[in-house]
């Protein structure tokens, strides 16, 4: 089976991570022999908005439509202001595709570092469901009397019901799945419409899963329980904004951006859906190869059990491990020498030293 991948490898180390992704997925596809993959780049991003002033071409969504999945490397350099190069690529292909769903894990694997003290892999093994669509992120407001003593803008929040259910009814039924509690996140006590509807939902939807063990925190809470009592967390679910935000807390206690990967999920797969590392496009080690490509190499983790081949997805994150706990072909950011293509290189030469048949 073919699957059409398209690549949008995008800004500052964004292709030299994505070029190790590609490589891996290539690797796998190979050893296994019952699929295989093609790749269709596209030079979109901040270098494309430079020269054409606009971050993709005008087709370019239309291009995309036929593709079974869209690997992104990372969006943002300097020159181009951040709102430009996020609302004009990224987010556009999260909300025209129907991506409402975005999966983070927030998971420490064996010899990853962590700043947390007395804290084992087992404490911190958490997914994060995040609502992709909408919310703080809907782009909805109000810009008045720009450059006078009256300015103001006005940044709304839009939580529908059916955005606001689809996804902590997701939630819900993969904590059915995997036996696990689901807490929701929000901020419903200073929030008044916004959160209060997004509890009352969650309150409406557990009635239909009493198996699933719930808790709800607020987001101030949560993220001091984060760092005090991560073991508590199993699968969250929470809003745009907070699961941006909590997100990044999570990479920072399980091991660094290096290691944070993402997808993007339309769920009935009636568009692509988008996988990628979180860690941005570091503009200022571009091009130096000393970029950690171990979190784009999670994402292809990701892209795999999207695909149905959770086997494959579970033994690259197995080899994700045994490489930090070898310790012997990491970037700096994990104090070790190597260069991004030779972590990729050892990531491949695993896979066919262990698998090839």
């Amino acid at each position: 089976m073919k699957h059409n991948i398209a690549v949008i490898a995008g800004d500052g180390i964004g292709p030299e991570v994505l070029a190790e992704g590609v490589k891996v997925l290539n690797a796998v596809a190979e050893v296994d022999g019952s699929f295989s993959f093609d790749f269709t780049h596209f030079p979109w991003g901040c270098e494309y908005y430079l020269k054409h002033g606009k971050m993709m071409a005008d087709d370019g969504m239309e291009k995309l439509k036929k593709f079974d999945a869209i690997f992104l490397g990372a969006v943002g350099y300097p020159g181009v202001p951040d709102h430009i190069s996020l609302w004009d690529l990224l987010l556009v292909i999260r909300k025209k595709f129907d991506q409402y769903i975005n999966i983070r894990p927030v998971k420490l694997l064996k010899g990853a570092p962590t700043p947390l003290k007395d804290v084992t892999c087992e404490d911190i093994d958490m997914v994060f469901i995040r609502e992709n669509s909408e919310g703080e992120y809907a782009g909805s407001g109000s810009w008045l009397y720009p450059g006078q003593d009256n300015e103001v803008v006005i940044q709304n929040g839009v939580f529908s019901r059916k955005g606001c259910e689809r996804v902590i009814r997701y939630a819900f039924e993969l904590a059915k799945k995997e036996g696990k509690t689901l807490t929701s996140i929000s901020k419903g006590n200073a929030l008044n419409y916004s959160m209060v509807f997004w509890d009352q939902i969650f309150k409406e939807v557990s009635a239909d899963y009493p198996e699933v063990k719930t808790y709800s925190y607020l987001v101030d809470a949560a993220s001091m329980f984060m760092v005090k009592d991560p073991k508590r967390f199993e699968v969250v679910v929470t809003s745009n904004l907070f699961g941006d935000i909590l997100t990044d807390l999570g990479a920072a206690i399980s091991g660094g951006m290096g290691l944070a990967a993402g997808a993007n999920i339309n769920p009935e797969r009636t568009f692509p859906s988008m996988f990628e590392p979180i860690h941005g496009s570091a503009p200022d080690i571009a091009g130096k190869q000393i970029a950690n490509p171990l979190a784009t190499v999670w994402s292809v983790a990701q892209m795999l059990e999207f695909f149905g081949y959770q086997e494959w997805s579970d033994r690259i994150i197995s080899i994700i491990e045994e490489i930090m706990v070898d310790a012997k072909v990491l970037t700096p950011d994990m104090y070790g020498t190597a260069k991004t293509s030779e972590v990729g290189d050892e990531v491949v030469r695993k896979i066919k030293e262990k698998y090839s048949k």
